[in-house]
C-alpha cells in the first residue's frame, strides 16, 4: 500500500449495468487518511519558530481536524528566532526543561482546552515522535492514537505511549502544493 488510492478512498459511481465509472481520474490518486493528515501536520510545522526542529501536530476526531499546534514560544514571549536557542550545545532529546518553547503537541492540546474542544479518543498526527513530556499530556488528555513521521531520541516517550496506539508512518508521500 502506497498511501494513495486505498479501497476506502476511491471515488467511483455506478453507471447502467453496475460498471464502476471514475468521475474524476485524480480521485484515484487521493491520499489515504493517515497520509492526508500527516501532510497537514507537515504544513502546520512550517509555522514553527524553533531553530532546531520544526514540528507540527494535528488532532483529529472522526476524520475531522479539531486542533493544530506547532512548536514555538508561548504567546507574548519572544521567539527563538529573535533570541536564539536556550538549549544551544545540548544534545537532542536531553534537558528539554531548558527550552523556552512549547511543543507542537502541547500547543494543540492547550488550544483544545482553551476553547473547550473535546479531544478524548482522538488521534494526533505529529511530524516527530512526541517527547516524554508531551507523551504524558497526550495520555492524560485521553488521546488514543499517535501517528508520527520522524523518530525522536527519547526512549521514555515510547514507554509512556505503550498504553495507547503508537504508529510510525513508513510510506509517507508528500502531496505537492500547486
Amino acid at each position: 500500500m502506497n498511501g494513495f488510492g486505498s479501497e476506502n478512498d476511491q471515488v467511483t459511481s455506478v453507471q447502467g449495468g453496475g460498471t464502476p465509472a471514475v468521475q474524476n481520474p485524480e480521485a484515484l490518486n487521493r491520499p489515504g487518511i493517515d497520509n492526508y493528515f500527516m501532510n497537514i501536520a507537515t504544513m502546520v510545522s512550517s509555522r514553527s519558530t524553533c531553530l532546531r526542529r520544526m514540528v507540527g501536530s494535528v488532532v483529529v476526531r472522526g476524520k475531522q481536524i479539531v486542533s493544530t499546534g506547532y512548536n514555538g514560544s508561548p504567546q507574548t514571549m519572544p521567539h527563538c528566532l529573535e533570541m536564539g536557542c536556550a538549549r544551544e550545545g545540548v544534545p537532542s532529546g536531553e534537558r528539554s526543561e531548558l527550552c523556552r518553547g512549547a511543543h507542537a503537541e502541547q500547543n494543540a492540546i492547550n488550544f483544545s482546552a482553551r476553547f473547550g474542544i473535546a479531544i478524548e479518543g482522538a488521534t494526533v498526527y505529529t511530524t516527530h515522535l512526541p517527547c516524554s513530556w508531551c507523551a504524558k499530556s497526550i495520555v492524560n488528555a485521553g488521546i488514543k492514537r499517535v501517528v508520527f513521521l520522524h523518530d525522536y531520541p527519547d526512549p521514555q516517550s515510547k514507554e509512556i505511549l505503550r498504553s495507547i496506539v503508537l504508529e510510525r508512518i513508513r510510506e509517507f508521500i508528500p502531496i505537492p502544493i500547486q
